[in-house]
């Protein structure tokens, strides 16, 4: 599956960054690159530390720049709007299970950890009682997390990934396109389809596809770590989630109609060690979109 490969993140993080600010990094180069190229997009710069020992994504709370952000512009209402102060030693309990969810990714998956390590650049992490997390297209490398009480460290790695592949498909929209109509339009009752996630219930066509993507990681998380609880969860919602993307195909560009493909592909067979190869398979790493004769 492209969407889980680490090689096409890369090209499309690399394809984003060149026609943004017309620089064409080396893959060593590219998270500075990508950090420098997104900031022209986003009200707060996104800063680097390269350190390869410790996370280098700014984690801040419900008193930084981001959550003053968003709670001026209305992002994520239902995360900040109830969120409590934290103390000190709150929040470094945060930084210390957020530092170990990449250690553990690291050792579950070290494809999907150099995802995260690429993508995410700030965490905000808040106390709001709405357990999950967040991302926006428009906060590109911005993950904002309400940890619930009973995480450990494998429930942050997930979050964090989870939020990780919803900016790799944004990145890949950006780049190729996803869909034939603006989000907007997709919102029309006509464009709805069932969420994976938010069983029984129609999305707009944009947010019920990354629904159903997202689990994708999720339960290959949960595969690896010899838990079957999400797979349990989403087995057949994502099956008929699925099901009712394909009824939409003809709305997916020839970008996004192969993304579609490979994960209905993977709802038929739910095959975790096609997931695992697809990672790191330099197969799925390139795309070539079709040119007019």
């Amino acid at each position: 599956m492209h969407f889980m490969n680490l090689g096409h993140t890369y090209e499309n993080t690399a394809r984003m960054v060149s026609a943004l600010i017309r620089e064409y990094p080396t893959a060593e180069e590219l998270p500075a690159a990508y950090r420098k190229a997104i900031s022209t997009l986003r009200p707060l710069p996104a800063h680097y530390n390269d350190d390869k020992n410790n996370n280098h994504a700014a984690i801040t709370f419900e008193d930084g720049g981001w959550a003053g952000h968003c709670l001026n512009h209305g992002i994520f209402d239902h995360i900040f709007g109830g969120a409590t102060p934290s103390d000190a030693a709150t929040r470094d309990g945060w930084r210390g299970n957020i530092t170990a969810a990449l250690r553990h990714l690291r050792d579950v998956s070290p494809g999907l950890h150099r995802m995260v390590r690429l993508l995410v650049t700030d965490i905000v992490v808040l106390n709001s009682g709405a357990d999950g997390g967040g991302s926006a297209s428009q906060m590109p490398g911005v993950v904002v997390m309400s940890p619930g009480r009973g995480w450990k460290v494998p429930q942050y790695a997930e979050c964090l990934t989870h939020e990780a592949m919803h900016l790799n498909l944004f990145v890949a929209d950006t780049v190729y396109g996803t869909f034939a109509l603006p989000s907007t339009d997709l919102e029309a009752d006509e464009h709805r389809a069932l969420s994976a996630v938010k069983i029984g219930r129609k999305r707009p066509l944009d947010k019920a596809f990354h629904a159903a993507a997202v689990t994708v990681p999720l339960m290959y998380l949960q595969h690896r770590r010899g838990t079957t609880e999400l797979i349990d969860l989403y087995t057949q919602s994502l099956r008929d989630a699925c099901a009712d993307l394909a009824s939409h195909r003809s709305v997916f560009t020839d970008y996004g109609a192969m993304l579609l493909d490979e994960l209905c592909g993977f709802a038929d067979d739910i095959d975790f060690a096609h997931v695992a190869r697809t990672i790191t398979d330099p197969a799925y790493a390139g795309y070539r979109p079709a040119v007019a004769a």
